[in-house]
């Protein structure tokens, strides 16, 4: 006896069928709730276009605990939510502009917040 199994995935938002391959499992979290949906690409467009101006002003957190796959090695952020390069680039800035700032560790506050000031 043959069987053919056929797995459809519905949008959550619209109820209409994803084609194989093209859907999006957008999560976020909201109010300290965490959230998983389905959705064609035109929907998973609309949300982040939703989303866009939100995330662009937002602080990113740590997840403690939860698996991290937002961040890759080579776009890995640092514990004040900036790459590698971001920190390289305001280390440059900070010693032509007579901050006092290590190669390496922490960089001060007050240093961060005079480059976002200047940028």
């Amino acid at each position: 006896m043959a069987e053919i199994f056929i797995r459809q995935i519905i949008d959550d938002l619209d109820g209409k069928p994803i084609d194989t391959g093209l859907g999006h499992e957008v999560t976020f979290s909201y109010q300290g709730a965490d959230y998983r949906i389905d959705l064609r690409p035109t929907n998973a467009d609309k949300i982040e276009s939703v989303f866009a101006p939100y995330i662009k002003v937002a602080e990113e957190v740590s997840s403690a605990g939860k698996a991290r796959t937002k961040t890759s090695t080579a776009t890995k952020t640092s514990g004040s939510g900036r790459s590698v390069e971001q920190l390289k680039a305001i280390r440059d800035w900070a010693g032509k502009n007579g901050f006092d700032v290590s190669p390496r560790g922490r960089i001060k506050a007050e240093v961060i917040d005079a480059f976002d000031a200047a940028h």
